[in-house]
Formats: C-alpha cells, structure tokens, sequence
C-alpha cells in the first residue's frame, strides 16, 4: 500500500466552509469510529466550530462505565478451587470487555481517546493479570480522557495496573527502581532523550518510591508504605529538595511544560491527522503541532482545548489529510459497524475485539510499554488476508442475520437513483464512495465495483430498448447485490484508509 507523505500545508485557522459529505465523514471518521449515513447527512452544511463543539461537549459529558460487582474483589473473593476461579475471572473479563467494546460504538468520541491513551500510558493485563485493576486503569482512561494532562500523569502512575506493570511496587527507598521513573520520561511526557538525563531518572525513582503496599490477598490495591520511601534530598531537573512524588509531577510541569507540550501534540497530530509529522516534504506539520503547544500550555494542560483548535481547522479538513491513515484493527470493525448501522449484539462486539487481536490488536494488552506502533504496521501479508477474511465474515454473518438491512443501506446512500433507476453504475457509485474516505484510485478500479455489485442480476435486465419496470434495488436481488458490493469493496485498498 502506498505510503502518504504529508505534504499539508494549511494552518490552524479555523475552516469556516459549510461541510461537505466528504469533510463530514472526515470528522466523524477521525474523531471517533465514523458514524451512520444519517448521522454524517445531518452534518452536512453545518460549521466544523459548531459540530466540534458540539461532539466534545457531549464527550466530555460522557458516563464513564458504571463499576462492575467485583470491581473491589480481591483475591479471597474468589472460589478456593483454581479452576472455579479461573472460570470467574475469564467470566467476569468477557462481560468487561464487551461493555468498554460497547463504550466505544456508543461514547465513539470520548472513547477513542481513552483508547488512544491506553496505547500511550501503557500496561498490560497478562503482566499485572487483575481484573480489579483493569477497571481501575479504564476508568481514569475515560475520566482524564479530554481532561487535565498533569492531573492524568498523576493519577495513572498510582493506578495498581501501572504499578504492577512497571515496578512500582518494587520501588523501595534503599533499592530503587528506575523502570518507572523511565517510562515518566521517555514515553508518557518528554519523549526519548528530550530533557531529561539518566541521572534525572535515578533521583526520580528515588522520589516516587515507597507505593508498595499490596496487602495480605493478591489484587488489593496498592497503597503507600513510608517505611519504603527515599527520605533524601534528591536533585531533579535542576530542583534539590525531599522530594515525593507529588513533587515529582509538579516540577516536570513546571521546568518542562514546553517539552511536554510539544511531544503530546505529535502524538495527537499523528493519531487525528496524519502518521508523518516531520515536515519534511513541504507540510508544516511542525508548525501546527507548536500552535497546538502554545494552546495547551495557555489552558494550563487541557486536552479538550487542543483537540477543538485542531479539529476545527483548515489543517484538518485539508484535502491532503483525508484518507491518509490506515484503518487499525478497531477501526475496521467498528466503522463497519457504525457506518453500515447493521443490527448487532453483544455476541458481535466481543467476537470484533477477538477478531482484532488475530490482526494484531489485542484489547489491554499493546505489544509492549511502547505500545502499537499503528499505520503501516497494521499491514503485512498476514493481517491482510486476516482483514480481508473478517470483514467477509461479518458481512456474512449480517447479511445471514437480516438481509433487508442491505437493502435499507443501499436505498439510504443512492437517494433517488435507488428508487427510480435501473442502472446499477449510478446506484453504486454512491455507496462505493461512503466507504471509501475519496472514492476509488482509478476508473478501472469502479468498473470492477460494478461488476462485482451487478453479479447477482441476469445481464438482460441492462439490456434493450425500453426501461425495465423495477427499479434496482427495489427487485429481489437488491440485498445480495449490496452484501457483493461490500465484500467487494473489503478487498480495495482504499477500504483500509480513513
């Protein structure tokens, strides 16, 4: 697959056009996992500073998921026999993990960044393997998700996952670990080598140890032991004082807010508009990411501000940021999902989360601390054929389920010409072109589409001299002609990108 090289070079001023289809389904595919044909028409002709505001108002209004019965067991809740609760605990995950899969088809806008941040304040749950702590972890993704960036990096370092994960609760004051510490640095704040000497991280595993309370039953939540903590001076970023690690997140914000600031707006500039943030090719992408910055820092670490500044931009609904980034695992099934507004349970969601973990996207569990690398990673020889294969699957599962609702798909994108025409190329033109972020490459590219979507009706409909009397989709084949046009469709290069 080609690789795009960002060569944006519109700026942070706000694009005040009236949306088109084509920059409506941009946004809803970028700001969260795309959303129904109606919902997209509905946004057609408004303002991007009204529907911004509008989609992150409501994000931030979001309810986080509602704590499970066993959110607070610890290990003495379960059955003493190993077996019963191993069965528990898989029980007890596959009813978590369908509900965050459901938060993500439902609060799209919000959840996307807690699920854009679980990538980037890592752990993982085969490493700490608690299902009292996943939740913990997951509910201060949702809280902080659009909310304060220092309150975030305070708040996710105590979390029991994330002091399993990386060694806090190895941290003693007479022994200190500098995992932490590291990862402080290098991938939660500053980025790699940015600001900060391994002479910073030795003092700073020093300041922040002492977490190490586990209790007497396995997943109780960790809590703070003094007898455990460092109790000397310690130097810190040019800073000398007792410091804790209270002390810690403040004097990162406060001596590197302009580091801090310029790494966490790549990492959103990637995430929302494009995977190339160098520059390098007669972009500004480096120029955007500073204004993004200057904003932060003057809202005091805010993320909703940013994203509005950036998701409002002429930068944004630029032609050359439209269809520029791979679809990730997730990103396939749930835009299928959204934009096809099929009929779906939970049964669904929890088989598309499997699903994404056989194409490389495991749900809590990133390859590593540095977490999915995303783009041009999510497509090797294997996981193509894997995405191929799966959204076959799912096609076919919905077209078994109720095949009508491809039919209802069809007529709700080909307007009048499903309703009053018999040629197939204007009827698919139409639906090709919502499932791709710009259409097809080529016009060889749509004559296959026809093809494919024509594949269910005898050629003799097409031909001769008077109108046929039905209207396309309105004849008996019009569901299987949808369902072949959407197989088709999975297959195309372009079905990969929004």
């Amino acid at each position: 697959m080609e690789y795009f090289i960002n060569c944006n070079s519109s700026t942070l001023a706000p694009y005040t056009t009236p949306l088109d289809e084509l920059r409506a389904a941009h946004l809803y595919r970028r700001l969260g996992f795309s959303a129904s044909v109606q919902t997209i028409n509905a946004a057609v002709g408004q303002t991007a500073d009204t529907l911004v505001d509008n989609l992150i108002d409501q994000a931030l209004a979001a309810p986080v998921l509602p704590a499970p019965a066993w959110a607070d067991w610890n290990n003495s809740n379960y059955p003493a026999d190993d077996d019963l609760a191993r069965q528990l605990r898989r029980a007890q995950l596959e009813e978590f993990t369908t509900a965050y899969g459901n938060s993500l088809l439902d609060n799209s806008v919000r959840d996307r960044l807690s699920f854009f941040w679980s990538n980037h304040f890592v752990t993982e749950l085969d490493v700490y393997d608690c299902n009292q702590f996943l939740y913990y972890y997951i509910n201060c993704l949702q809280r902080n998700a659009l909310g304060n960036f220092k309150t975030f990096v305070h708040e996710i370092g105590l979390t029991s996952a994330m002091l399993y994960y990386l060694d806090g609760v190895r941290n003693r004051g007479n022994n200190p670990n500098e995992n932490y510490a590291r990862e402080l640095y290098e991938l939660f704040t500053l980025g790699e080598g940015n600001g900060y000497t391994e002479e910073d991280i030795i003092e700073t595993s020093k300041a922040i140890s002492g977490y190490t309370e586990r209790g007497e039953e396995g997943c109780t939540q960790v809590t703070f032991n003094p007898e455990d903590f460092n109790t000397e001076n310690k130097t810190i970023l040019g800073q000398t004082g007792n410091w804790n690690y209270d002390d810690v997140i403040d004097i990162l914000f406060n001596e590197r807010a302009n580091e801090i600031a310029g790494f966490i707006c790549m990492k959103l500039y990637e995430y929302y508009v494009h995977p190339d943030s160098s520059g390098e090719e007669g972009g500004n992408a480096q120029d955007i990411i500073a204004g993004m910055a200057q904003t932060f820092i003057a809202n005091n670490f805010e993320i909703a501000p940013v994203l509005r500044q950036l998701l409002k931009s002429q930068h944004f609904f630029d032609e050359t940021a439209i269809g520029v980034i791979i679809k990730s695992p997730f990103d396939l099934y749930l835009h299928m999902v959204k934009e096809t507004g099929f009929a779906y349970d939970d049964t669904t969601v929890y088989n598309m989360i499997d699903s994404a973990a056989l194409i490389g996207q495991e749900l809590f569990d990133p390859y590593d601390v540095a977490g999915w690398q995303r783009d041009r990673q999510w497509i090797n020889t294997n996981f193509i054929i894997g995405r191929w294969l799966t959204a076959e699957m799912y096609l076919e599962r919905f077209y078994q389920n109720n095949a009508e609702q491809f039919r209802d798909l069809g007529l709700s994108l080909s307007g009048t010409a499903g309703q009053t025409s018999n040629n197939p190329d204007e009827v698919a033109k139409p639906i090709i072109d919502f499932f791709t972020p710009k259409g097809l490459l080529t016009d060889a590219d749509y004559d296959r589409a026809y093809i494919a979507f024509r594949s269910d009706v005898d050629v003799n409909y097409y031909e001769g001299g008077t109108t046929p009397s039905w209207t396309l989709l309105g004849w008996e084949t019009g569901p299987s002609q949808v369902f072949l046009l959407l197989r088709h469709l999975s297959r195309e290069p372009e079905f990969q990108l929004k």
